[in-house]
């Protein structure tokens, strides 16, 4: 049996954060909150499902956060270096914990659990950023206060549609790409 963090699966991982980072600043779809939705929480949840909580949490939060430097949003790198790794821990332990619990690797089942953790693990993430954009408001306001609170609850909310949407659309792509990357044998190792 293969030694499970060999180099290949340490470069996999790099390659993954690489990727995550691409696919949020590849295709990014302006909204009216000075935000963008894009393809990169696909990645997130595909880094948590292949590579497991720990490895898998680390590349979708560096390549998340890289994304955000390379991009001109730096003020949320830390909170997205934490919030997407959360993300994929997340959804590597519900999907992994769910399998084991219906004893299947049947298609349909695996689709079950991919489903559940990455809607769990997206949820987690409306939550992370809304809060977070909270914070941001009130600091910029120079004041932590009720007013400031209610100011930033009401300026925050206005993105949690959209990061459900960008949301919804990762667990989708997942949905596609997992069937095509498991037939790779190392892929398929590292899942069980």
């Amino acid at each position: 049996m293969k030694q499970k963090y060999s180099t290949k699966f340490m470069v996999t991982a790099a390659l993954l954060a690489a990727f995550s980072c691409v696919a949020t600043m590849i295709i990014k779809i302006p909204t009216p909150t000075f935000g963008y939705i894009h393809l990169g929480d696909a990645l997130v949840l595909l880094c948590g499902v292949i590579l497991g909580p720990v490895y898998g949490g680390l590349a979708a939060g560096i390549g998340s956060m890289l994304a955000d430097l390379f991009s001109g949003y730096a003020s949320f790198a830390p909170a997205t270096l934490i919030i997407k790794a959360i993300t994929a821990v997340i959804a590597a332990l519900l999907f992994r914990g769910l399998r084991k619990l219906f004893h299947s690797d049947h298609k349909s089942t695996e689709y079950l659990c991919l489903i559940i953790g990455g809607a769990v693990a997206e949820s987690f993430m409306v939550i992370g950023y809304f809060l977070f954009e909270i914070f941001l408001a009130m600091l910029a306001a120079g004041s932590f206060t009720g007013t400031t609170f209610a100011a930033g609850v009401g300026s925050s909310a206005t993105g949690i549609p959209f990061n459900i949407v960008q949301g919804f659309v990762g667990i989708i792509i997942t949905l596609v790409l997992l069937p095509i990357l498991k037939k790779i044998p190392d892929v398929k190792e590292w899942m069980n």
